[in-house]
């Protein structure tokens, strides 16, 4: 039986790169808290479950340690938003949406462009 989310992907999906954005707030967190990380790489073998190569999957980490309050700094936000724009991404990985961006205006941004890129 197929997940939900494997029903939601299509060919044209599967010929874009997957994202898989691994984040956590701050310095002490990645520190203390190892398994969220774990849990987050892991999302790499999912995209390969879903139908990517793993050619096609771009972890993206160099956000880990900063905060979600804004994206000033992150770097691999403003990489994954600018993949997005492109139409270079099939789908973008995390745990949870709050990992992305705290700041609706730049989630909604982002969102608007991956409905916008299929």
């Amino acid at each position: 039986m197929m997940s939900d989310a494997a029903n939601k992907i299509s060919p044209s999906h599967l010929q874009h790169t997957a994202f898989v954005y691994i984040r956590q707030s701050s310095a002490s967190q990645v520190e203390n808290n190892r398994e969220s990380t774990q849990r987050q790489y892991a999302l790499a073998q999912r995209a390969i479950t879903l139908g990517w190569s793993e050619q096609q999957v771009c972890v993206v980490d160099d956000d880990l340690g900063l905060s979600g309050a804004t994206t000033a700094r992150r770097g691999d936000f403003a990489r994954i938003t600018a993949e997005v724009a492109l139409g270079h991404a099939g789908i973008i990985l995390g745990l949870e949406v709050s990992r992305l961006v705290r700041n609706n205006s730049d989630w909604y941004r982002l969102l608007d462009l991956c409905l916008y890129h299929d």
